[in-house]
Formats: C-alpha cells, sequence, structure tokens
C-alpha cells in the first residue's frame, strides 16, 4: 500500500514505488501460494514504473532470462486504491474479502498470528495489507477488519522494510506444504 502513508512527521502521504519491493514481495508470495499482489498507488507515473518493471519480467527479455521470476512477477496487479483492490477480490471469489493490517506502531485490538492463521481455515478470501514509508494512516487502520500484531525482534529496534516483513508475515501466517 503506497496512500495513504504516512512519512515520518506522522502525514498522509503516497511512497514511492520501488523495484527490490516488487520482487522479493512478490517471490515471497509465490513461495508461500499467495495467489495475487496488490500494488496499490494512485500515482500514474509509480503505476507506470510497476507495469514497466512487471512487463520486463513477464513479457520482455527478462522472462527469457529468468522463468522463476516471470512466474512471482505474473502475480503483480496494479490498483488505484484498496477499495478497487477489494472490488476485484470480490469479482473473483464471489464475496468480499476480510482485510488484515499491518502497522508495527502501538494500536489498539490487535490480534495475533495463531488467530489469523486459524481464521484462514474458513476458506474464505483474505487481503493481508502492508504499509510503506512509515506505515499505513490511520484511517485506513479503522477499516480494517482485523489489526495483526507487529513482528517483534529481540531488540527495541522495530523499522523494518516492508518486502523483510511481507516475508515474516507469510512464514507466521501460512501453513507449511508438507
Amino acid at each position: 500500500m503506497h496512500y495513504p502513508v504516512i512519512n515520518k512527521s506522522g502525514e498522509i502521504i503516497a511512497s514511492a514505488v520501488t523495484n527490490l519491493d516488487l520482487h522479493d514481495i512478490a517471490r515471497a508470495a509465490k513461495t508461500y501460494g499467495v495467489k495475487k499482489v496488490y500494488i496499490i498507488t494512485p500515482l500514474d507515473d509509480q503505476k507506470e514504473l510497476v507495469q514497466k518493471i512487471v512487463s520486463h519480467w513477464t513479457l520482455g527479455g527478462g522472462s527469457r532470462y529468468n522463468a522463476l521470476r516471470k512466474e512471482a512477477l505474473e502475480l503483480i496487479e496494479i490498483e488505484e486504491s484498496l477499495e478497487s483492490a477489494v472490488r476485484h477480490i470480490e469479482a473473483v471469489c464471489s464475496v468480499k474479502p476480510r482485510t488484515i493490517m499491518t502497522c508495527a506502531r502501538d494500536v489498539g485490538g490487535r490480534i495475533g498470528f495463531r488467530e489469523i492463521r486459524e481464521k484462514f481455515e474458513s476458506g474464505e478470501p483474505y487481503l493481508l495489507v502492508f504499509g510503506t514509508a512509515w506505515g499505513l494512516a490511520e484511517s485506513l487502520l479503522e477499516t480494517a477488519d482485523y489489526v495483526l500484531e507487529p513482528i517483534r525482534g529481540n531488540t527495541g529496534y522495530n523499522h523494518l522494510s516492508v518486502r523483510s516483513a511481507a516475508s515474516i508475515m507469510l512464514d507466521r501466517l501460512l501453513p507449511e506444504c508438507c
């Protein structure tokens, strides 16, 4: 999610998409069996950038160079807003997905990884939302069906990259295949 997110001053901004996030989140998603990776930004130049990168690896020279990367980046779908991503999932699944927001900041009403894993057993669609920059805007968190507990390390430091957080959370949330 690249909008609405906040900067370090707490202002609502639209953050930039990074090439590394696209590659790493798509590869983690493919590894754990995620069906789609939505890159959400209202900025036309950022949508064009995502499309250019994804096209290179799915249709262009990159697709012939690295078929595994192609498989992962084919999961990426560009959307204007969270609402449009929800509508897309609802159209495919015939049911509106529940939203699980992530946040490293201290906010109330958290749900744990174990509880979310148990909810996944229902087979209903879920949309796991990761914030970029300094995290999701409060107005977006307030719309969540669930806000997932933050990842805690063994120090007081708590500022993971979105691609690292996504990988860790997918590993904690999705069952092993064998």
